[in-house]
């Protein structure tokens, strides 16, 4: 007979190392884009990231970087494997999960499992698992160094917990698995909050337990139970009480006059002393329930104080120190996660609701010398309340949301939304394209890795109407759809056999999925895919594939009357579901030879002259170049600084300290003139007769606080100053400028003795304010450069005064000339940055593989090496122009990135240096991917997207190209294709200049 028990144990560990092993030999090799580098240079250095933060994720990744034995190069690699491990561990606890319910559903008692059980019970926790092992948004977040596979550890583990306490019969063993369930639940807070959702569904668990006959009220209020339970941790532990504590310390500071930190040392006396003194209590009077209770409380306390480490690191001033959270003001505001809104969840406007008012709500403090003071007030914003409605979910009142939701729905200009067309946005976009779409990624198939692909059916494996460029797209993944009829299986076969089990499976499948869908409430656009949110449903599912191969032992087992052969038939019959999506998923979900993420943050910082200033626009911007110089000491002496940041009080503060071998950012306004509250908006009031103000006299004017700029007291208590003139006039040293050597060769006539830092629009931010101050307090002594995306940010207008270097654009006091719709570069910097300083490794191995992410990096160095190439045409420099281009088809071929917009716009830079073969190659490729993109749509009746309409354009483009250069033939050949899409039109928006 066989030993359940450690058959149960190994099976489990060795599918855990199966799943460990897949995932180390397709773990990332350095940083990959989005949020990794951000947490890996954080964790390297213990430094304090973006918020609610993640403190025991940076203890537990920061001994994992240990293991690259000092080397810089390595630490990536082995913080990506610490994901590897906690994936493979989420593996082992899914495989555990599976085989003690169906225990459940079997009704087998400890010690007394038959062969066939054993067997057809490991089948199905195999199958379930590797079906996990392999789904599409699990296997992403398990190969880099983010905290959705530690999150997903924990809830795994939690899960398990539960069911082992669940058979466990002894009370005082149960107290002590409630109060290990409860210190998992505390150490998860320092990771991520998704594990606090399974507790609705789970308090399921101890509702069944404890009332053997149970009905709907029971499992309503169960299910209301562990909801309060939720609310609790969320609500009143988490932020409830550093704000109760804050409130206090206010309270000694202010009113009494006691020292800093004397109310929070009352509040924490008080606090502990009721807790132990309650627990005592408890002990004294046998209280077991409220013990228990409240030792539950105790471990989750001690879990969550994790969380001083973000206090105790703020206050040693690391280089990263998002929102500098170094009292208990600014440490509330940082755990409430204040700086990214609100979204409105239960009642709020739709998007067309006019704002009736704008109150003052509750004071903003900050840490003064001698007491904590009001900057600020919170904004209570009113809209119309005819014009808003529950459950909101076409809210956001910002333009380009706006015009997305009226597409979306249908509606035309000035058209009122109704509530219909609040539920239909939830349901076919929230819902459907947020989530389901993803489920059906999981469990059906995935058409490609392009923005907003729809997941494949069986039938799609079988069509030959996909064009070559998804076909060959390695996220082109189909399963025939066997995971979702294993796990529908399941469903049905647990709801029958087992439906308290089944209620708790299906309250996790809903509570990580649909529930949370419904309280993230996201806007109508994303900036990226966000399926890897909601794995904790696909989680539970997957549970369900292994009882789908429960449901087919048990039918064999029916016909047959043996249950060990019934089980290993129904493995086997099952086992090449995850088999096929092992096969489909491999190609691209293995990141090997992926360095691309951190050569593109590489060849920015390359870009720059020494002690240069950055400028950076967002995540993908920012984090692979904080990784590389926080972990691989790179470039350290560049001053990386991120727009969006640079509206902040904090940010600004440390950008006046001293960071690696950068030094300080000159700056002549102070801490009064930028604190929080202070300057967050400039309005423009354009005063009469007066057209220009002098950018030094402007700042001079608000550094003295003078009653000249102030606009009005506003509602909101504080001065709020104005901008005068829309053109703010710098004044130039040109012959200081000339002796330093900063003009380029070439570019003397264009030096200019006065810039007019126009502004944009009707208001300037305070980054922008900052910005301005640096440039002119600067003075020309440190470089300072800005990123494309940066630049297409700044509130002021710069476009005409940047000369290009390399990957980024320097500030510099020469006029780009009317009517010159080319960009100043200076090709001498440049071309030795492209052809000596960039990196380019891994992208020319056809092998690898490159998702949006690096295919859109891609087109930003291939679209940069043709402005280096168009500047050094002008200059008659042909050869250097050719050589340049050939390296970027070199480093970057078609065979591993498919060329696109950037590639097309070459081909004529390729004719005009000689080199016509090239040019052709990358004609005829387009082409053809842009005619079979078209017939697709059209064949499928989809939507013109970004892709369709740049092959519209490329058609296009290409036509009257190839007739200027003799290939008539070719030319009315795609001509006659075209005019199927759009008649005989063939004017191009892309020109050379």
């Amino acid at each position: 007979m066989l030993d359940y028990k450690k058959v149960n144990n190994l099976t489990g560990w060795l599918v855990a190392a199966v799943a460990t092993l897949v995932y180390v030999l397709t773990v990332e090799q350095t940083a990959s884009f989005w949020d990794p580098g951000e947490f890996i240079a954080v964790s390297y250095k213990l430094q304090v990231p973006h918020p609610p933060g993640a403190p025991f994720f940076l203890l537990i990744y920061r001994m994992f970087g240990f293991l690259a034995m000092g080397d810089g190069l390595q630490v990536a690699y082995w913080m990506n494997v610490g994901s590897a491990v906690f994936s493979g561990l989420t593996i082992l606890f899914l495989f555990w999960s599976i085989t003690l319910l169906g225990r459940k559903l079997f009704k087998i008692k400890a010690g007394e499992e038959s062969a066939g059980q054993t067997i057809t019970l490991m089948g199905a926790g195999i199958v379930g698992a590797l079906v996990y092992t392999f789904s599409d948004s699990f296997w992403f977040s398990a190969v880099e160094a983010e905290v959705y596979a530690m999150s997903s550890f924990f809830t795994a583990i939690v899960i398990w917990a539960f069911l082992k306490w669940d058979v466990i019969e002894d009370p005082i063993l149960e107290n002590k698995w409630m109060i290990f369930i409860a210190y998992l639940v505390g150490l998860s807070i320092g990771v991520h909050l998704l594990n606090l959702v399974t507790l609705p569904a789970l308090a399921l668990i101890y509702y069944f337990k404890k009332y053997p006959n149970p009905n709907i009220k029971g499992g309503i209020i169960a299910l209301l139970c562990g909801g309060l339970a939720l609310i609790i941790i969320n609500n009143l532990i988490i932020p409830g009480l550093p704000s109760m504590a804050g409130s206090i310390e206010i309270f000694f500071v202010n009113s009494i006059g006691l020292p800093f930190g004397s109310g929070i040392v009352f509040f924490t006396v008080i606090f502990l002393g009721s807790l132990i003194y309650a627990i005592l209590y408890s002990i004294k009077k046998e209280k077991v329930i409220l013990n228990t209770v409240l030792l539950s409380l105790t471990f989750v306390l001690i879990g969550y104080s994790s969380y001083a480490l973000i206090v105790i690191r703020a206050n040693q001033d690391p280089i990263i120190n998002e929102n500098n959270p170094k009292d208990i003001i600014s440490y509330v505001s940082y755990l409430k996660r204040e700086q990214y809104g609100y979204r409105p969840l239960l009642h709020g406007q739709y998007f067309t609701a006019k704002v009736v008012s704008q109150e003052d709500g509750a004071p903003i403090y900050v840490k003064g010398k001698d007491k904590y003071e009001i900057v600020d007030y919170n904004t209570v914003t009113k809209y119309d309340p005819n014009r808003t409605t529950i459950l909101p979910r076409i809210y956001s009142t910002q333009e380009r949301h706006k015009q997305i939701y009226r597409n979306k729905l249908g509606l035309s200009p000035g058209q009122e939304p109704s509530f219909g067309d609040n539920l239909y946005f939830m349901f076919t976009h929230q819902l459907g394209h947020m989530y389901w779409r993803y489920f059906m990624w999981n469990f059906s198939g995935r058409e490609s890795d392009y923005s907003d692909a729809p997941w494949l059916g069986i039938t799609d494996a079988f069509s030959d109407k996909f064009p070559d460029y998804i076909k060959e797209n390695k996220a082109h993944n189909n399963y025939l759809m066997l995971p979702l009829l294993l796990g529908l299986i399941g469903f049905f076969f647990q709801a029958k056999k087992d439906p308290n089990s089944f209620y708790v499976t299906l309250g996790l499948f809903l509570m990580m999925g649909v529930v949370l869908v419904l309280y993230l409430n996201s806007p109508p656009v994303e900036p990226r895919e966000r399926d890897y949110i909601y794995v904790g449903s696909f989680y539970a599912f997957a549970i369900w594939a292994g009882f789908g191969v429960l449901a087919l032992a048990h039918w064999i087992g029916k016909m047959n009357k043996n249950l060990a052969i019934a089980g290993v038939m129904a493995t086997l019959i099952t086992f090449p579901i995850p088999a096929i999506m092992a096969f489909q998923n491999w190609d691209d979900h293995n990141r090997q030879g992926r360095y691309f993420s951190v050569d593109s943050a590489r060849n920015f910082l390359a870009s720059c002259e020494p002690n240069a200033i950055l400028f950076t626009g967002g995540d993908n911007d920012t984090f692979p170049l904080w990784y590389v110089q926080a972990v691989e000491n790179f470039r350290t002496d560049v001053r990386v600084v991120v727009l969006s940041y640079f509206d902040t009080d904090w940010y600004v503060d440390q950008m006046t300290r001293k960071a690696y071998e950068s030094d300080p950012l000159p700056f002549s306004l102070t801490n009064e003139n930028y604190r929080k509250g202070t300057n967050d908006v400039l309005y423009l009031y354009e005063r009469e007769g007066l057209d220009a103000i002098s950018a030094k006299e402007y700042l001079r004017l608000l550094r003295n606080k003078s009653d000249l700029l102030k606009l009005s007291a506003g509602s909101s208590k504080m001065t709020i100053n104005m901008v005068p003139a829309r053109n703010i006039i710098l004044d130039v040293d040109i012959e200081k400028v000339y002796n330093d050597g900063l003009i380029p060769e070439g570019m003397e006539a264009l030096m200019v003795d006065q810039m007019n830092l126009r502004v944009k629009g009707e208001y300037v931010t305070k980054g922008n304010m900052m910005l301005l101050d640096l440039i002119t307090t600067n003075n020309w002594e440190r470089p300072i450069y800005f990123n494309n995306t940066s630049m297409a940010t700044i509130g002021l207008d710069l476009e005409d005064y940047v000369v290009m270097e390399g990957m980024t654009y320097r500030l510099l006091p020469v006029r780009k000339p009317q009517n010159f719709r080319a960009e100043l570069v200076n090709t001498e910097k440049s071309y030795k940055h492209v052809m000596e300083d960039f990196a380019f490794r891994g992208m020319d191995n056809p092998d690898n593989y490159f998702d949006d992410e690096f295919r859109r990096f891609t087109s930003n160095h291939r679209s940069t090496i043709n402005s280096i190439a168009i500047a050094l045409l002008d200059e008659d420099e042909i050869e250097k122009a050719a050589d340049i281009l050939k390296l970027g088809l070199a480093r970057m071929p078609h065979e591993a990135i498919p060329y696109d917009l950037a590639s097309g716009q070459s081909a004529p830079l390729l004719f005009e240096v000689g080199e016509e073969e090239l040019a052709l190659d990358i004609v005829e490729k387009m082409s053809v991917k842009s005619i079979q993109l078209l017939e697709f749509y059209a064949e499928t009746n989809r939507e013109y997207d970004r892709e369709a309409m740049i092959s519209l354009e490329m058609l296009r483009y290409f036509v009257p190209l190839l007739e200027e250069k003799g290939y008539t033939d070719l030319a009315a050949e795609l001509r006659e294709k075209l005019e199927r899409f759009i008649g005989t039109q063939n004017t191009s928006r892309f020109e050379r200049r």
